[in-house]
């Protein structure tokens, strides 16, 4: 009955910037962390960014770190990746991901931490 829908993907040129949206559907997410995993072609589904119930802590890989911004909005039930300074590296399909209480005791750049999972959208870097 959960549903993540995530949007904003496409092809850019090195030095772009894109904005990652996922909407979820089928309850209230005020109090689940959400994250956001990509994957590459021939790789690990890769952890990029997290974001707590409030909002106020968030977590990125190293490779992103002051590139990436994820933020939320828990009115409308959606979170968002801010991604600038785009590389040919983070060409992936990106998926957002949202973890329950239960999960609590996985740290939040495990795949196993998440409950409920988007179907991805693809974002293609050029250089």
């Amino acid at each position: 009955q959960v549903q993540m829908v995530e949007s904003g993907g496409g092809l850019v040129q090195a030095g772009s910037s894109l904005r990652l949206s996922c909407a979820l559907s089928g309850g209230t997410f005020s109090r689940h962390g959400l994250g956001w995993f990509r994957q590459a072609p021939g790789k690990e589904r890769e952890f990029v960014a997290a974001i707590n119930w409030s909002g106020g802590t968030t977590r990125y890989t190293d490779s992103v770190k002051g590139r990436f911004t994820v933020s939320r909005d828990n009115a409308r039930n959606t979170v968002y990746l801010q991604m600038n300074s785009l590389e040919p590296e983070d060409t992936a399909v990106y998926y957002c991901a949202a973890r329950e209480l239960i999960t609590a005791a996985l740290p939040p750049n495990s795949p196993h931490a998440y409950v409920y999972w988007g179907q991805g959208t693809q974002v293609t870097v050029s250089s």
